[in-house]
């Protein structure tokens, strides 16, 4: 019988750990800003709120891990333990870490606490994750640079320790993050979790000679232009396995969900904890039903692959689960990810029932005429509205954009869902 492997969304905030819950994630995962790779968007920094969302993970029967998965200097190490106590307090159901400095501290600290190894420590092999599970860690998140064969081999090769992946999200370009780029640029090191995303800003190539590109001799040099720094030329080296300074299509494997319930994996990880509650709705949505029809022996829906695609996205890749791919497999993942597409544009905020209208909270503009999709964990819906009204209850046809606040004939059982115009 196929296990069920656990779905793991991404909460930089309350309201997206609810949210997360809400659309069929059955744990997340949020870091403490100063020991973990995040530390903008991110609520739980306070003590308060970390409360709060680990005592409601609890209460609903899922499950709240802390990431603490920093490389630290000599600095942190001196207040690491005196700032963890009381998170480990709260009771986490584990940590995720990646230094083997601070593993160990934890280890002789808290010898009951779970940790898993963050894929920032590049486990890419069966041994490295027997060396773990011999200090002690309960989970391996895998580099995310595995095929779907190597991840097969070391589960078989380490049956009894619990395996994540990671299925959805950004990619780095760098290996599994560790990336000098944005320290090298702005002093913000990705490392230390303020990463400036410097591989995803706006480049220009030119050569000496001004050359167009696509004219260029092989042994030309290249150089790059970032927007915001006009007149610094730095010259793109390349190697056997390629270029380094370029944007990464982000990783899309809903399609491998199912080989990935037959191999046995246990955690299949959402990427985003600076994303928006929309994403991780849609994402949870989507790959909910994914495990749910492997688990079940259904096909996999092709739909889904769409329903992804209504995301802001750079493109999607598969990363490295499958090496290979026919002209058959692109073009079938292709016509299914454009076949309907739909953009966020608002929140179902609050319903009135003395006018029938719902009150939206305008995130991108759409108007009357326009098909709208209620995104909603109970399923979603499509409807057309007929009737719109500013703040003022006067009508209108239009809802500017962000900002704005409008009411619409949306039915009340939709209170609190996420709004996308179909396009």
């Amino acid at each position: 019988m196929r296990m069920a492997p656990e779905l793991l969304a991404p909460a930089g905030s309350l309201d997206m750990m609810q949210t997360a819950f809400a659309f069929g994630a059955d744990a997340v995962y949020a870091g403490q800003p100063r020991y973990s790779l995040r530390v903008r968007n991110n609520e739980f920094g306070n003590l308060d709120i970390l409360r709060q969302g680990i005592a409601e993970a609890h209460a609903g029967g899922r499950q709240f891990f802390v990431v603490s998965n920093i490389f630290p200097r000599n600095a942190k190490l001196t207040t690491y333990l005196a700032d963890m106590a009381p998170v480990i307090a709260l009771q986490p159901d584990a940590l995720i870490m990646s230094d083997p400095g601070l593993i160990d501290l934890v280890r002789e600290t808290w010898p009951e606490q779970a940790i898993h190894l963050s894929v920032q420590a590049n486990t890419v092999n069966w041994a490295t994750v027997r060396f773990w599970q011999k200090l002690g860690l309960t989970r391996i998140i895998l580099s995310r640079e595995l095929s779907l064969d190597e991840v097969a081999e070391i589960r078989q090769r380490c049956p009894d320790i619990e395996l994540e992946v990671f299925v959805h999200g950004a990619l780095c370009i760098a290996y599994s993050g560790r990336c000098l780029l944005s320290g090298y640029f702005n002093h913000r090191d990705p490392n230390q979790g303020t990463c400036t995303n410097s591989c995803r800003w706006d480049y220009k190539v030119h050569t000496p000679q001004a050359q167009p590109v696509q004219f260029i001799d092989r042994d030309s040099e290249i150089l790059l232009e970032e927007r915001q720094r006009p007149g610094e030329l730095m010259p793109i080296e390349e190697d056997e396995h390629g270029t380094y300074i370029m944007n990464s299509k982000d990783l899309r494997a809903i399609e491998h969900v199912q080989r990935l319930v037959d191999i046995g994996v246990d955690s299949l990880k959402i990427e985003g904890r600076t994303k928006s509650p929309y994403y991780v709705a849609r994402t949870c949505q989507a790959y909910r039903q994914a495990v749910d029809d492997a688990v079940a022996g259904r096909p996999f829906d092709p739909t889904l692959l769409g329903d992804l695609e209504n995301l802001a996205n750079r493109g999607y890749t598969d990363g490295f689960y499958q090496r290979h791919h026919d002209a058959e497999y692109q073009n079938y993942l292709r016509g299914h990810s454009e076949s309907e597409r739909s953009q966020y544009v608002g929140d179902a905020a609050a319903y009135d029932p003395t006018r029938g209208l719902m009150e939206i909270t305008v995130k991108n503009r759409f108007a009357l005429g326009d098909r709208l999709e209620c995104v909603h964990p109970d399923g979603n819906h499509a409807l057309t509205p007929t009737r719109m009204e500013n703040a003022d209850g006067q009508p209108v046809g239009v809802a500017p954009g962000s900002g704005h606040r409008v009411w619409i004939d949306l039915p009340e059982r939709y209170t609190g869902c996420f709004v996308a115009r179909c396009l």
